[in-house]
């Protein structure tokens, strides 16, 4: 996996953890549990690259953990 910052938090209006992956715009996933959040946003962080990379998009470099996250 990238090593891309991943914010992993409780959204009390829908009842799911959320998984926001900051770096890659607009890539969030979603779970019941902390574990199963974080796992889906492995698998769209790769989807995202993926779908960039076949619409010819620049991909950023994972920075790691964001100073203002």
């Amino acid at each position: 996996m990238n090593n891309y910052e991943i914010i992993l938090y409780w959204d009390k209006i829908d009842k799911c953890f959320i998984a926001e992956i900051p770096e890659l715009k607009g890539c969030m996933a979603d779970g019941e549990s902390y574990e199963d959040a974080l796992a889906n946003a492995k698998i769209i962080i790769s989807e995202w690259i993926e779908t960039a990379k076949e619409l010819g998009r620049p991909i950023p470099e994972p920075k790691g953990r964001l100073m203002f996250a």
